[in-house]
């Protein structure tokens, strides 16, 4: 049951001096506050800025552990809120507080909810972030799968690979835009494909996944999964080899099998599904890949 300071529940019946404050906690260790009040609230040591696009739905709460949740949408206006620090994941996995505030008495509050970011969608200027309660940590998988692809993504410590210098990571230059998941780019030396399942980056910050990449005469054209903000003719990036998690890719790509995560003869629907036949090639009880 959630206590209420006297101070605030004495103010409840008048909806006028009540507002919703929202406090991110980034994983970096960064706090920053939103709310729907038109004037900045301070408290905690946290400004809660106003005018920034932030509204919230209604929450659904469940007994047990159901993952409940609602999700808070907004216009990419407010100094922090920006399509870039969204494309670089700089608030994934963040935890969201809200907080019903007496902006005439901020010490008249009470922490509503504690929910972690999820899913951040974006269309145009404006962006929509799932609210997930706690209990989904609950559903997160844990240890390994048992699958054929790799568990691992390209560069990160169970892969190993360092992505850095040619052809892994390559700079190149925009050269058109042709829309808004089409780049143009000065990019040769390397087969169609090379950076399919990629990434596509500016100044660090990470824009997009690559969805196809295609050597063309003198450049090359990405398409990406999404659409990329504020990039120009002319304008720096570069990108990062991409890895469809294949074996054969690993090895042949990356020349890194050994840290291969996954389970690459594991037998598949048609072998389970198949009859025994005495008469086929391999079939006296050897291995099936010797």
């Amino acid at each position: 049951m959630r206590n209420i300071p006297d101070s605030l529940s004495a103010r409840l019946g008048d909806a006028t001096t009540l507002c919703h404050c929202w406090r991110l906690l980034l994983r970096d260790g960064s706090r920053i506050g939103f709310t729907d009040h038109d004037l900045d609230i301070t408290f905690d040591g946290v400004t809660y800025a106003a005018a920034s696009g932030l509204d919230s739905s209604d929450v659904e709460t469940a007994i047990g552990f159901s993952s409940a949740g609602g999700d808070v949408a907004g216009a990419l206006f407010a100094a922090s809120l920006t399509e870039e620090a969204l494309a670089s994941g700089r608030y994934d996995g963040a935890t969201i507080e809200t907080w019903l505030v007496d902006w005439g008495q901020v010490d008249a509050r009470v922490l509503l909810d504690v929910a972690c970011i999820g899913e951040v969608t974006r269309s145009d200027t404006a962006f929509t972030a799932e609210l997930r309660s706690l209990a989904q940590v609950f559903d997160e998988p844990r240890g390994r799968l048992f699958q054929a692809g790799c568990a691992a993504d390209l560069g990160d410590v169970r892969c190993g690979v360092k992505l850095e210098g040619a052809p892994l990571r390559v700079a190149c230059t925009v050269l058109a835009v042709e829309s808004a998941t089409a780049l143009r780019l000065s990019l040769t030396g390397q087969s169609s494909g090379w950076f399919s399942n990629g990434s596509l980056y500016a100044a660090d910050v990470r824009l997009g996944t690559i969805r196809d990449h295609m050597e063309m005469d003198g450049s090359a054209r990405v398409i990406l999964w999404g659409p990329v903000a504020s990039l120009l003719v002319g304008a720096s990036v570069y990108l990062t080899a991409g890895c469809d998690k294949s074996f054969d890719a690993c090895r042949t790509k990356f020349a890194n099998q050994a840290n291969f995560r996954g389970f690459p003869h594991m037998p598949g629907n048609d072998l389970m599904l198949g009859y025994i036949n005495a008469g086929a090639v391999g079939m006296d009880g050897g291995s099936l890949f010797r």
